[in-house]
């Protein structure tokens, strides 16, 4: 509503209709991202209408959000993602159009990790754990949230597969940290380095992703989950969780 009093119906109508091909602008990607984010809000309140389950269960079940683990998270994944994107970039050439302002960079800074972190209370807060609590088998769980995960994004199949290997990683991240910082680092990285390299006008936003680019991007994605497994490992990341912990599983539905 706000968006619709202060640029018009004709500005959200082509967002709407241009998908992935519009956010080209930092007001396009900032009304896109506030319609993720304001989910934080909205769980936030649900939480204390409902009152079945504090908030701070469905960002982790060490205590909530961990602003440590998610800052150490995110400095290897942002470095990889701008090292193969540059290398992808200086392969194949630029696609997009420059578009550097401060206006966009605060928005890639601000909104987009924002948006990151809101998708992940959507999917391996919200919907991960209440898929855990009526099956209990965490491969079944991530499973089916990654399906859900890859089904809400606009790609096409072949970009829907890419989404898909994406959310298992995610997915397992946050039922290995039993909470979601891993994997809104891993996101944040995602979405900043895509949203850093439109702005630059190094590549192009769209949904409809080619298939070469698609398989080259999955190896990259599972390397990177490697490294960031390995790595967790031997920073002691996971060294206060729980291993093969039962009673509270996909995080905690006590």
């Amino acid at each position: 509503m706000v968006f619709y009093l202060l640029v018009g119906f004709d500005f959200v109508r082509l967002v709407f209709q241009g998908g992935y091909e519009a956010l080209t602008s930092p007001l396009a990607i900032l009304f896109t991202d506030l319609l993720i984010i304001i989910f934080i809000p909205a769980l936030y309140l649900a939480s204390k209408v409902v009152k079945d389950r504090p908030f701070s269960s469905y960002s982790s079940s060490r205590g909530g959000w961990n602003f440590k683990l998610y800052f150490k998270a995110l400095v290897i994944p942002v470095i990889l993602y701008i090292i193969y994107m540059g290398a992808y970039t200086a392969i194949t050439g630029p696609e997009g159009t420059y578009n550097f302002s401060i206006a966009f960079l605060a928005v890639i800074l601000i909104s987009v990790p924002l948006q990151s972190i809101a998708e992940e209370y959507i999917f391996r807060g919200l919907i991960m754990q209440t898929l855990g609590s009526w099956f209990r088998i965490p491969v079944l769980v991530i499973v089916l949230q990654a399906i859900i995960f890859a089904l809400g994004h606009g790609y096409n199949s072949i970009g829907v597969f890419e989404t898909l290997i994406s959310g298992l990683g995610f997915g397992f991240f946050a039922w290995k940290t039993n909470g979601i910082e891993v994997s809104s680092a891993l996101h944040t990285a995602n979405n900043f380095s895509v949203g850093l390299f439109v702005m630059l006008g190094l590549q192009a936003s769209t949904s409809s992703p080619q298939l070469g680019e698609v398989a080259v991007t999955i190896v990259f994605l599972i390397m990177l989950f490697i490294i960031m497994y390995y790595v967790g490992k031997k920073t002691d990341w996971f060294g206060e969780i729980p291993e093969n912990s039962q009673n509270v599983g996909l995080f905690n539905y006590e």
